[in-house]
């Protein structure tokens, strides 16, 4: 089955569970995106998606926003990397958006 992500959709990364509430009371944004929306590589027709990190990071610095082929941004958690993560997903939706 094909995840759907619409635009204006907020996803987190499973990398949100590790934070303690202390630091989500500071950082409530940490680890969350807004879907922008899909791009196609017009060299390798590989499709990306296309998201806006909503806390500062370094990933954005000099650009609007970031991209990551639609295949890894879909992806599962590596398990055995990361044992105690809960996610089943790299990123799932935390908010809905308009189809894109």
């Amino acid at each position: 089955m094909e995840r759907k992500f619409l635009k204006g959709d907020i996803v987190g990364h499973f990398k949100r569970e590790k934070m303690s509430e202390e630091q989500l009371d500071r950082e409530p944004n940490m680890y969350l995106y807004e879907i922008i929306g899909t791009a196609r590589n017009t060299e390798s027709e590989e499709k990306l998606m296309i998201y806006k990190p909503l806390y500062d990071t370094e990933c954005v610095n000099g650009v609007d926003y970031v991209a990551r082929p639609i295949e890894m941004f879909t992806s599962e958690v590596d398990h055995l990397k990361y044992p105690d993560i809960k996610q089943k997903y790299r990123f799932e939706k935390i908010g809905e958006g308009e189809e894109i």
